[in-house]
């Protein structure tokens, strides 16, 4: 049974959105009967597919926990008869929500958002509950959540107390397919803002996403064991990756998207417990960092197995950038602390870097560190324009243990493998144009986000 939820301001309100019709009997605000409130849902009944906060008594005073009115809608939107329902949260008004994991198989819903939903500001008031998350969505199918609204996460006092004690998710979704995100903005996160775990045809576009660039953890959009997710037309500003992709993830486009502040757009951390890496058909096109202190990044642990493959990052513009493309098969959380690995490694292959240009914060703009026992093959670069940020300074690169091709003589690549002992000697060498130039880029991020 398809049904939908509406949460958002500047659109349109159903019929009686401003609280006149109530829901299976429910008292209507006004105090009219079980009977009266009875009638006035007969009365009313082309309005059945939309089921308003606002009937279930939802305050919106910027105090009030309104909660159970959300959850109450949300359960009559579920079980309706229609062919297709909504949740209705009216436009213009902010409410109070705590933790909440709204779940229900086989649905199609729609949940446009108001203006703003926030989190309780203290700490405290998730004692006892689970702080593990917010808001969370898991087994709906054909879910779409628009709206033109904010979610504000107030995180900044969890933000100055340790990161074990923070809430990890601002919006969850879990096995939710054939689902989306649109026309939303998001701020100030306890931690990540949006995740996708286990999703299969999901979509996220013209989302703005905002947390200051110090606020530890706040990736704006984490995808783990998902299939077929796309996110276009958005701007992200965090305190971490402004997207990170994590393990057995396929099919992933990321096009149009503004980052920064933040750690750039990240394939991993992978293979950390030493588990088997199934990481393909990644690629990020028309995106611009700025201020980042990464690019495009891949990093793997030594002590992970498996594979990340067919990678592609094209039409990419880095402003003061720190570390525009890094490969790192060696990464670690704590510099030198992790001891090399020779027997495992995760195989990394088949990454085009394409049509990159920029400026670069620190002296090496291009960093492939790959590993000794499992080096990176398939690397391919055509047409990298980088300069130092610093004028009249240099910017080099760094390669070790891997091999690609030159594509033409805008990066000069030459790979050199030797294979002495069974063990692979890396000789690569890039030299990076100092003739940059600065083009337009041929995309615009159209943001209809409020302000």
């Amino acid at each position: 049974m398809p049904s939908s939820l509406f949460v958002g301001a500047g659109m349109p309100s159903p019929p009686f959105a401003s609280g006149g019709r109530q829901r299976r009997g429910r008292m209507r605000r006004g105090g009219e009967d079980e009977g009266e409130a009875t009638s006035v849902l007969n009365a009313y009944e082309i309005d059945e597919d939309n089921f308003n906060v606002m009937d279930y008594g939802a305050t919106s005073d910027d105090l009030t926990d309104d909660s159970q009115a959300f959850l109450e809608a949300w359960n009559d939107a579920c079980g309706a008869s229609v062919e297709s329902s909504r949740v209705y949260v009216p436009a213009e008004k902010t409410f109070v929500v705590l933790s909440h994991h709204f779940s229900w198989p086989l649905l199609c819903f729609y949940n446009q958002f108001p203006r703003r939903i926030m989190a309780p500001e203290s700490p405290s008031s998730w004692d006892g509950g689970d702080a593990s998350q917010w808001l969370g969505f898991k087994n709906v199918n054909g879910l779409k959540v628009d709206g033109f609204g904010l979610i504000d996460g107030q995180g900044k006092a969890w933000w100055d107390q340790s990161c074990r004690y923070h809430p990890q998710l601002a919006l969850k979704f879990v096995s939710c397919n054939e689902s989306s995100v649109g026309n939303m903005k998001f701020t100030n996160s306890a931690q990540t803002h949006i995740l996708v775990r286990g999703c299969n045809s999901f979509s996220i576009d013209n989302v703005m996403i905002e947390s200051p660039g110090n606020s530890p953890n706040t990736d704006g959009i984490h995808i783990q064991s998902s299939q077929d997710v796309v996110i276009t037309n958005s701007k992200i500003a965090s305190g971490d990756d402004c997207i990170s992709i994590g393990d057995h993830i396929s099919n992933i486009e990321i096009q149009n998207v503004e980052c920064g502040p933040g750690h750039g757009i990240s394939i991993g951390s992978l293979g950390r417990g030493g588990n088997y890496v199934q990481v393909e058909n990644i690629r990020v096109t028309d995106a611009v960092f700025n201020g980042t202190t990464n690019g495009a990044r891949i990093k793997t642990w030594q002590v992970g197995r498996g594979y990340v493959r067919d990678v592609t990052f094209q039409n990419l513009v880095f402003n003061y950038v720190q570390n525009p493309i890094i490969i790192d098969q060696n990464y670690c959380n704590v510099r030198n602390a992790c001891k090399e690995q020779l027997e495992t490694g995760v195989q990394i292959s088949n990454v085009i870097y394409k049509e990159v240009l920029g400026t670069s914060t620190t002296e090496i703009a291009i960093n492939i560190n790959c590993s000794r026992s499992v080096p990176c093959f398939g690397i391919s670069m055509e047409s990298i324009q980088l300069l130092s940020a610093d004028v009249g300074k240099e910017v080099t690169a760094n390669c070790s243990n891997a091999y690609g091709q030159e594509v033409d003589g805008s990066c000069s690549l030459s790979f050199g493998l030797i294979n002495s002992s069974s063990i692979y000697l890396i000789i690569c060498k890039i030299n990076v144009s100092l003739l940059y130039y600065y083009r337009k880029i041929a995309f615009t991020i159209q943001m209809n986000i409020m302000n």
